[in-house]
């Protein structure tokens, strides 16, 4: 009974933790829309700051608890409100929950750029010499503060909801903005109080939980990510029931870590226990209605086939080019650019046609290194085909239980089955199901060895950069026959308004399910690749954390775009861990730069690839400067390869030529006059779909409106 009672009392003080964090989750998220991925690392910031001012400073508690909860956090909610979610209306929930998480990377980033990692930081507990006996059992001054505090919390905003002006105008706002801005409400000064609350709280918990783990970035920041079940159990609206679920998940993980056995085994399935829950609890949660039709600012235009070959011509060519420059160990390092770009591509059919969103792109492709790595021993080709069917299927029946979700929810559910994975399956030890021997990660790595393909290996980082190329380029043909199709429509329509797509007769559950499958395997085959260029695989090269960059910077990129793909990869793989080279302070800012990016992502929706693509436009008028660039660059690779250049000065070249291309084209063509770039949309300032009714419409529209429809591609009635 003693046993029980301490591990109750360890549960209710974790649980008074997560619910004070998930107040200010819901709060934030019933006033403003937005699910803050970020609450966990804002709560990290404010632990950081008050361990600088009280442990490393000298402060009082009272000062540094002060400055860091009612100075630093609610100032960071203003900001946060002002400068970054205010640009997020008519966006599509990609675009806000990728900036959420671009957000939390930004965060975890500056933290670790300020409080430099792996350094140890003594924060001590609040009233650690006091307490007192409740049956024999010893309740810590922490534990009762805790507790109190959270009691202290809920009754608070209760009774701030309920009683006060400006509660009400805040629940007035949720149900309906406009109506409460006639009535007076000010729903930008809602909006920002709600931010500030949300991240007093937020600093509040972090704070309190600070005690109990490692004072480090990603950990403190990623650890809260538990109370999101509690966020979820309230339905991301009801407090009390917010903090009913907080409870249950508090004293879930204090039995589990006091009455499971202590193999490694169980271990891992206390460390996942949190994440399980969330994906009971969204499973047996009432479905939400089917979304439908959300005026949206993005636009992805219909890919041309000529466009496309070219695209994969110039992607074979830029592995060529590096596989024959490089030198070993840099070859080594940038052929990653390729096989991140297919895990970006993924996401394409997924998020950019079907927008769908999952947050487990690298589970799959551990699990398709897995495969690899234990079926291709020998480098068996047809293991690089079961590479690509297992995560499909594994995706398919994952997805299965999940396809009744959308947004949000399908988001953190997909986010629940990586950290499953990612904290206790993929730490398993080798077991039996009948006589099937499963096999994970071994003794914590797995040897993964080189594809052979009739006699030719590809052990080396020149081979393999051609071999990840190539399968970008191939992969990228296919994901745009995918958008051209009959079958790519359907998931367009899916995306613009799943309600009109069921009334219609749509079969949303299979397209879901296929789509979510041909996601998946993509993801398991860029794993596989993965794991051949690092020989040795282990669960740390594919955590849930390592994945969110991939989709912060495919959907900054463009994520309904094959070219947004590799520009993630080129970014992830190629230009941050060259600027890293640079010194201390670019690799800091490398850790920041992607965090950057997304948070930008709202003032740009489209992504960074449409605005690349109309920066080049006026190339595609010119001829000559087409054929300029097209005898210029295997000029200056064959002046490489001669050992006249060497490869600052060749690559340099390689930059500048397209730069100087389309500054002569736009000077020959008087770029500005007025023309149009053929086989290009032209740059407006008014939306497509407004032309008609805010301006006039002219002649000319119709080939913007033909390429927007694809009707120039496909045949209205017929196959295409």
């Amino acid at each position: 009974m003693d046993k029980f009672l301490t591990f109750t009392i360890v549960g209710l003080s974790t649980g008074a933790i997560y619910a004070i964090i998930a107040s200010g989750l819901v709060l934030t998220y019933t006033t403003t829309g937005i699910f803050n991925f970020a609450q966990g690392a804002i709560g990290m910031v404010c632990a950081f700051a008050y361990w600088q001012m009280h442990f490393a400073w000298g402060w009082p508690v009272w000062a540094a608890l002060a400055v860091a909860v009612l100075v630093i956090a609610p100032v960071l909610g203003v900001l946060i409100d002002v400068l970054v979610m205010r640009g997020l209306e008519d966006t599509s929930e990609v675009t806000r929950l990728v900036v959420s998480i671009g957000l939390l990377v930004g965060l975890i980033g500056l933290a670790i750029w300020v409080w430099k990692p792996g350094v140890s930081r003594n924060f001590s507990a609040f009233f650690a010499n006091q307490g007192f006996t409740l049956f024999d059992t010893r309740v810590t001054g922490q534990q009762a503060l805790t507790v109190v505090v959270a009691v202290v919390v809920a009754g608070a905003l209760w009774l701030f909801l309920r009683t006060t002006r400006t509660g009400v105008a805040m629940r007035a706002v949720v149900d309906d903005r406009s109506l409460a801005s006639l009535n007076g409400v000010r729903p930008n000064v809602v909006s920002s109080l709600a931010w500030a609350m949300g991240c007093t709280l937020a600093a509040i918990g972090g704070i309190l939980i600070a005690p109990n783990v490692a004072l480090d970035a990603a950990t403190l920041s990623l650890l809260i990510v538990n109370a999101y079940a509690a966020a979820i159990i309230g339905r991301l609206r009801s407090l009390p029931l917010t903090f009913l679920g907080a409870v249950i998940l508090g004293c879930t993980e204090a039995y589990l870590a006091g009455y499971l056995k202590t193999s490694p085994n169980f271990a891992g399935l206390r460390l996942a226990a949190p994440a399980i829950l969330l994906f009971i609890v969204l499973l047996i949660i009432p479905s939400s209605r089917l979304r439908g039709r959300r005026q949206s600012r993005e636009y992805f235009p219909m890919p041309t086939w000529k466009g496309t070959w070219v695209f994969a011509g110039l992607s074979i060519l830029a592995g060529a080019i590096m596989a024959t420059t490089l030198s070993t160990s840099d070859a080594t390092t940038y052929a990653k650019v390729f096989s991140f770009a297919i895990f970006a591509l993924s996401l394409v059919p997924l998020i950019g046609f079907a927008g769908q969103i999952s947050l487990a792109t690298l589970t799959f492709g551990a699990i398709g290194a897995l495969i690899y790595g234990h079926i291709g021993a020998d480098g068996n080709p047809l293991a690089l085909v079961l590479a690509f069917v297992v995560p499909a299927i594994v995706g398919a029946l994952i997805a299965l239980p999940a396809l009744r979700l959308s947004g949000i929810y399908l988001a953190l559910a997909t986010a629940a089955f990586a950290v499953a994975l990612d904290r206790w399956i993929f730490n398993l030890a080798d077991f039996d199901i009948g006589p099937i021997r499963i096999s994970m990660f071994e003794l914590g790595s797995t040897e993964v060895a080189p594809l052979d393909v009739f006699g030719y290996t590809f052990d080396t980082p020149a081979r393999q950069m051609m071999l990840v190329s190539v399968a970008f380029a191939l992969i990228s043909v296919v994901v745009v026959a995918v958008r051209r199709s009959r079958y790519g429509r359907r998931l367009l329509a899916m995306k613009s308004s799943e309600a009109a797509c069921a009334t219609l007769g749509l079969d949303l559950v299979g397209t879901k399910l296929s789509v979510f499958a041909l996601s998946a395997g993509i993801a398991g085959f860029a794993g596989a690749l993965y794991g051949m260029q690092l020989r040795s695989i282990s669960p740390q090269n594919f955590g849930f954390v390592m994945g969110l960059p991939v989709l912060l910077l495919a959907v900054v990129g463009g994520i309904g775009a094959v070219g947004g793909a590799l520009m993630a990869g080129a970014s992830l793989m190629g230009f941050l861990p060259l600027i890293s080279t640079l010194g201390t302070f670019f690799s800091n800012l490398a850790a920041v730069l992607p965090g950057l990016a997304g948070i930008g992502l709202g003032r740009n929706p489209n992504g960074s690839v449409h605005d690349m693509r109309e920066g080049f436009a006026p190339i595609l008028r010119y001829r000559p400067a087409i054929i300029g660039l097209a005898v210029a660059v295997p000029l200056f690779w064959i002046l490489r390869l001669a050992g006249f250049l060497g490869n600052g000065v060749f690559y340099l070249l390689l930059a500048l030529a397209p730069i100087a291309a389309v500054v002569v084209a736009g000077v020959r063509v008087g770029l500005g006059d007025g023309t149009e770039v053929a086989d290009t949309p032209r740059v407006h300032d008014v939306p497509l779909e407004w032309k008609g009714f805010s301006v006039p419409w002219e002649p000319e529209d119709v080939v913007d409106l033909d390429r927007a429809l694809g009707m120039n591609e496909v045949q209205l009635h017929g196959a295409p």
